[in-house]
């Protein structure tokens, strides 16, 4: 009975045994089978608070900690060096892009890029008529209005203390040395000093530390050269107003454009900050020198302003219709569309229309006019450049191993995370 007893017992233990190892064996060819299944759909996993965040596993976000979630995977039919975007990396990095335009034109017209600034020819200058220093300025702020008239500054003299003291004793000897006393006079008159602040010191015998001086122009002040305690000197400025019923728009036009401009042309001149107007002008005159940094000359137009909506300082852009678009050879993208490595000038296009597939691009960039540059090479006409969100993108770029702004081959940036697994 005992012998039967020690059968059983070898028995069962062998059936444990073999459940136990046969048992493993499977797990651990279904865990191969879902590990090689994965590496087959190439699935990518990202980050939903940082989707520049690409890896091939699961896991921590290397910057925030949160966990990875599974990037849509849509690689099909993409050339080596484009990449695909998540729709919600596109909507969370706010990524816009733009159409490359011909030349800037359209409707046989062109567009010009340019800037308002003040009508240098009703600009003046407010100075200082004598030596001195600034106890007190009442003119203190851009954009201010003076008034002819208007109490400007306080101002301690010592050449005025020494002249009072001149006038009070030539005063008393009017009668008898007239012209001595008027040459006093004429002292105070060239440095724009009379009325009742003089009249005070005849009448009382005592000499003033300070005067008040007053302007003698009118405009908006857009220049300030002093301050409180400053010291100022005969012949320099103190400010500077601008009468901004009317401004200048400059524009830049390119070397190989400028036959193409005469002065008296009808313009249309827009700007973003009221996107509902147009203002009319024409052009008033067109810089004989050429700016050889530029390569560009200046083109102006005067501008009606009597509202002063338009301020010095804004974009603006302005169309010439009747010019002929196949004579110009200049395509234009906005500053921030461009990423710079070296000498190397990179943009990132979108490759297919309703898809969010992207690739870099090398070009060749011209002048700056504006927000905007001259394309020289690499771009062409209808090519749709990221924007907006740029640096987003290249990160993408590099982290999925595409051509990147540093990275000219295809060669993947591992971030912090997959490196651990590398070395593991």
């Amino acid at each position: 009975m005992k012998k039967y007893i020690i059968y059983i017992s070898i028995l069962i233990l062998g059936l444990l045994l073999g459940s136990f190892f046969f048992g493993r064996k499977t797990t651990r060819h279904e865990t191969e089978h879902i590990h090689d299944a994965a590496a087959e759909t190439n699935q990518m996993w990202t980050c939903s608070m940082h989707p520049q965040i690409m890896q091939p596993e699961s896991g921590p976000c290397p910057i925030c900690g949160m966990d990875l979630i599974p990037a849509e995977n849509s690689v099909k039919g993409l050339l080596a060096d484009q990449f695909k975007l998540t729709e919600n990396a596109m909507a969370l990095a706010n990524i816009q892009t733009s159409i490359v335009g011909n030349g800037n034109t359209e409707d046989n017209a062109i567009t010009l890029s340019g800037k308002i600034v003040e009508n240098e020819d009703n600009t003046a200058i407010q100075p200082a008529h004598f030596d001195g220093r600034i106890e007190k300025l009442y003119v203190k702020s851009l954009g201010e209005k003076v008034n002819k008239g208007q109490a400007i500054a306080k101002i301690y003299s010592a050449a005025l203390i020494a002249a009072q003291q001149e006038l009070i004793t030539t005063y008393s000897i009017r009668e008898s040395q007239p012209q001595l006393y008027k040459a006093v006079q004429n002292k105070f008159k060239n440095w724009k000093i009379h009325g009742s602040q003089l009249d005070n010191v005849l009448k009382t015998g005592q000499v003033k530390t300070s005067f008040t001086i007053y302007s003698h122009v009118s405009g908006v002040v857009t220049e300030i050269a002093v301050s409180d305690g400053a010291h100022i000197m005969d012949g320099k400025p103190i400010f500077k107003v601008s009468n901004l019923a009317t401004v200048w728009a400059n524009f830049d036009v390119y070397e190989n454009q400028i036959s193409q401009f005469k002065k008296g042309q009808n313009i249309d001149v827009v700007t973003n900050a009221y996107a509902d107007k147009v203002f009319k002008g024409t052009v008033d005159f067109i810089d004989p020198i050429l700016d050889t940094r530029t390569r560009t000359v200046k083109l102006r137009v005067v501008l009606n302003n009597k509202d002063q909506i338009l301020k010095p300082g804004l974009f603006v852009e302005g169309k010439i219709k009747g010019i002929t678009a196949s004579k110009f050879d200049v395509l234009s993208i906005p500053t921030t569309a461009v990423l710079w490595t070296g000498k190397r000038s990179v943009v990132y296009i979108k490759s297919k229309l309703n898809e969010p597939v992207f690739e870099m691009r090398e070009i060749t960039l011209g002048n700056q006019i504006g927000d905007k540059y001259q394309v020289l090479e690499g771009l062409n006409t209808g090519d749709e450049v990221v924007t907006n969100g740029t640096f987003t993108v290249d990160a993408a770029a590099q982290l999925q191993g595409k051509k990147s702004m540093m990275n000219k081959t295809n060669e993947k940036i591992m971030t912090g995370h997959e490196g651990h697994h590398m070395h593991k």
